[in-house]
């Protein structure tokens, strides 16, 4: 008899921002890579895990203010860690309140995560999260997570999501707009698009139009996308832009080109779950696997550097052997370019827990290695075609020199999302090399999930 696997509570953090706009985009940001790493935010001390407060110290009468705010923080909910322009001066923070958790100065993004993370730890799984992911990493500053909206209309049967977070809520795309041109301007070089379901962004609010730099948008995907597309940076650089859970809707064949164009990173995570009409019926899925592959090839045409990633669950109840074979030979025709798969697991809440026919356990994992090898085969072919090309590459980390001087570097190409896909390791690399700078490398080699270059 399969268990159940209970779901803990989401935490909760508080937010108390002061000063200038500045620190209110910090707050924002913030806010956003807590949001992107599980967490909900409180509108209240009660209801908060830890409370952040983000200060001010440009003058006397502010540093005064901020030292009051963290002291009522404390009182109110005694989990308090320390932000901001007052950071700086730890000594002061501390002599006054010694009860703080952390406290880190300003535009230490990373750090301020880290502390929230530390005190009050994330929870995660394949089923909830947004994008799974084994464990909760730290968002460096030159790539954001920017959710477009909250919930979802799915009533999936392995699925919990609607219960916890309620049904699609769209934000207004003006809001999202603002705050993804805020993120650029701040130094997001690769945006990260996220939602329960893209696709059906704005359907809740009948495609609300909005204005934007002077001309009519609408709350729909097609208009997002073209707007994220005139982004740049500071240096004038368009950046990159990445659609995350995307449901293939008819709709979304009109962003290929804006991909083929340059403007959208030529990539999409699409959240397959299976092949098989007949699980995809259990599932509470659409069945269209057969017009999937006609539109992939269309893409493919249209686009030939689009890179397709997904997610399989497998043994899922009543799943058969039949199945799961149909699901083998469709990713055989698929030739998706990232795949991962999760092993069915009930959910407390899931329609899916009273489906008869649970498959057993050892078959569930048998099943599990096949499927990662077809995939892993699938990949690695991929990869193998790129050597001897030049790709743009992101840098996500530069190393230390070693006892020879050489420097190295890991970074990301277009067709890898940060922590779910592959890496392109770098060789000799300049000392000027940095966390979010995009270069040009010629692939040297490849294995089943990375690149292996030098900068041309």
């Amino acid at each position: 008899m399969n268990s159940v696997t209970p779901i803990a509570d989401q935490k909760k953090v508080g937010m108390v921002s002061l000063g200038c706009p500045k620190a209110l985009v910090d707050s924002e940001r913030i806010l956003t890579r807590l949001r992107a790493d599980g967490y909900a935010m409180s509108p209240d001390y009660a209801g908060a895990d830890v409370v952040l407060v983000n200060t001010c110290g440009f003058l006397d009468s502010a540093k005064e203010e901020s030292l009051a705010a963290i002291g009522e923080a404390i009182a109110e909910n005694g989990r308090v860690i320390v932000t901001g322009c007052m950071g700086d001066e730890a000594d002061a923070i501390r002599a006054a309140h010694p009860q703080v958790l952390a406290i880190t100065g300003a535009h230490q993004y990373e750090d301020v995560v880290a502390a929230v993370h530390e005190a009050a730890p994330p929870t995660q799984g394949p089923f909830i999260d947004l994008i799974p992911q084994p464990d909760v990493k730290l968002t460096p500053r030159h790539y954001s997570y920017l959710k477009i909206s909250e919930g979802c209309n799915h009533s999936c049967a392995f699925c919990i999501i609607p219960q916890l977070r309620g049904k699609l809520a769209s934000r207004r795309i003006d809001a999202v707009l603002r705050e993804a041109e805020k993120l650029v301007v701040s130094g997001t070089k690769e945006l990260l698009v996220i939602s329960q379901d893209t696709s059906a962004y704005g359907v809740d609010t009948r495609h609300d139009v909005r204005q934007w730099k002077g001309r009519a948008v609408r709350a729909h995907m097609t208009d997002l996308a073209r707007e994220l597309g005139q982004l740049r940076t500071p240096a004038g650089e368009t950046p990159w832009t990445r659609l995350h859970y995307v449901y293939p809707y008819p709709h979304v064949d009109s962003v290929i080109p804006l991909m083929a164009e340059g403007l959208l990173t030529p990539y999409l995570d699409i959240p397959f779950q299976h092949a098989s009409p007949s699980v995809l019926k259990r599932m509470k899925r659409p069945a269209n696997e057969a017009k999937v592959l006609e539109r992939l090839k269309k893409w493919r045409n249209i686009c030939p550097d689009i890179a397709v990633r997904s997610s399989f669950v497998v043994g899922f109840p009543g799943e058969t052997e039949e199945d799961f074979r149909y699901l083998l030979a469709w990713l055989e025709d698929a030739q998706l370019d990232r795949v991962g798969a999760f092993r069915f697991e009930p959910v407390e809440g899931a329609a899916a827990n009273a489906l008869p026919d649970p498959v057993p356990e050892p078959v569930k994992e048998e099943r599990y290695a096949r499927l990662m090898e077809v995939t892993a085969r699938i990949s690695a072919a991929k990869l193998a075609a790129k050597i001897g090309r030049t790709l743009p590459v992101i840098i996500d980390e530069v190393g230390a020199p070693d006892e020879d001087n050489d420097i190295g570097a890991t970074g990301r190409s277009q067709a890898d999302a940060p922590e779910i896909d592959g890496n392109v390791f770098l060789r000799n690399v300049p000392a000027s090399l940095a966390q979010g700078d995009i270069v040009q490398a010629r692939v040297e080699d490849a294995d089943a999930h990375d690149l292996y270059g030098v900068i041309a």
